[in-house]
């Protein structure tokens, strides 16, 4: 069914914008049960072919190809609110006004000219929180951003064809440059400590050369590698010292939980620290470190493109951190208000939902298309699942960074009704 969908498609005889049938009545006119004609549909939807637009229905996307992860995307009604986009609360992020003055006078006094390596106050500031947090004493580098940072080492390091292991659900911009790179992901599971250990030691086995694992407030599922799991993951990435170690602390800035460091469990790694979410993602700003061979690589990688990144940024990021412009605990404490609060009510009510650390909260369900039209219905909008799974079983992600406490019980509530959770107690 998805396959005469999408050919029909291709071939202009479902133009962009064609509704598509409710899903029991092309079951009925297929010949086939409800299920597998929802099964087709999500399908489509996972290809980037469809899009679910609430009471309007189910139609054929404007761009009905096979897109980008985060192309797999509801349609937001008017008057509906969004819960999907992924982004800090703008309220939590310190004013850039003071931090941009000083960049410039320190542009004036100084200009950076080509040649002019990263901003040595910047360096010395994030190596003493790396070291304060556990990462091992290592060369620095500024990228602009975790992915930044992460397709220059993978280039550096991988061909395509090779295997890398990846979480699964896990973030769909890392997921995205995998496939273009054309890298074979492993998946692995996780729980609410991290990567599970068998799930990496049979990635390992099979052949991965690289590992990439999130520290803490990982997206979707927001899991926090614990002391005790870095423990074990330690051990397991010891026993293959080959293997290139990718380690994301985006979380950094705004999670409450310690870090527990991977970095070093290999010969060959980076620990990459996004300033993203705890200061802003236009600043577009990433402090690396990692062993003298993976950092000369990743720099020379650098060079070879934009070359550096902007001092303006630097300086500003600098000052940002030496002024305690951005207060962790404070911003912690109010994403897990919010956090804790929506996982604490859907219990409440009966639904299971995880959200450990950061952002989001993961809500697994028996089917996304469903689910995802029943709470637009209700006057709300999620992420589906879909974008951020390749083996997993099905879910939703709300982002809580735009609601408000008094909006916890009413969400709860809509949820609950729009939902019927899967009995799944480990992300699948």
């Amino acid at each position: 069914m998805a396959a005469g969908v999408e050919a029909a498609v291709s071939e202009g005889r479902l133009p962009p914008g064609a509704t598509l049938p409710p899903v029991r009545e092309v079951a009925a006119l297929a010949g086939v049960s409800p299920g597998t004609a929802a099964a087709a549909y999500r399908l489509l939807r996972e290809r980037g072919v469809i899009e679910t637009a609430g009471r309007r229905g189910t139609r054929v996307r404007s761009r009905p190809a096979s897109t980008f992860r985060e192309e797999i995307r509801v349609e937001v009604p008017p008057g509906v609110r969004d819960l999907s986009k992924g982004n800090p609360d703008p309220r939590l992020l310190p004013p850039l006004h003071e931090a941009l003055a000083v960049a410039a006078r320190a542009h004036e006094e100084r200009p950076a000219m080509y040649g002019t390596g990263d901003d040595e106050e910047l360096l010395a500031l994030a190596g003493r929180r790396l070291r304060t947090d556990g990462v091992p004493a290592a060369p620095l580098a500024i990228t602009s951003g975790t992915l930044d940072a992460v397709e220059r080492v993978l280039t550096a390091h991988l061909r395509p064809g090779d295997a890398i292991a990846v979480e699964d659900p896990g973030w769909t911009a890392l997921l995205d440059l995998v496939a273009v790179l054309g890298l074979r992901p492993v998946p692995m599971r996780l729980d609410d400590e991290g990567p599970l250990p068998e799930q990496l030691d049979r990635a390992l086995r099979a052949g991965a050369r690289a590992v990439v694992m999130t520290a803490r407030a990982q997206n979707p599922t927001g899991a926090a590698v614990s002391a005790a799991r870095a423990g074990e993951l330690r051990e397991l990435l010891a026993a293959h010292p080959e293997v290139l170690l990718v380690e994301d602390d985006h979380g950094a800035g705004f999670v409450e939980l310690p870090l527990h460091p991977l970095a070093g469990a290999t010969t060959r790694w980076i620990h990459v620290r996004s300033t993203a979410k705890s200061l802003g993602p236009d600043l577009r700003l990433a402090p690396v470190t990692g062993d003298p061979v993976t950092l000369e690589r990743l720099r020379g990688r650098q060079r070879l493109a934009a070359g550096w990144v902007s001092h303006l940024l630097q300086h500003a990021v600098a000052h940002l951190w030496r002024t305690n412009a951005a207060d962790p605990a404070t911003v912690a404490a109010s994403y897990a208000a919010r956090r804790n609060g929506l996982v604490t009510a859907l219990a409440e009510r009966g639904v299971r939902a995880y959200g450990r650390t950061g952002l989001n909260v993961w809500i697994p369900v028996a089917d996304e298309s469903t689910a995802i039209t029943r709470l637009l219905a209700r006057g709300w909008a999620c992420a589906p699942g879909a974008r951020n799974r390749i083996g997993s079983p099905p879910a939703l992600r709300l982002t809580v960074s735009s609601l408000d406490l008094p909006e916890i019980e009413p969400l709860a509530a809509d949820l609950a009704a729009a939902l019927t959770p899967a009995p799944i107690g480990r992300y699948g």
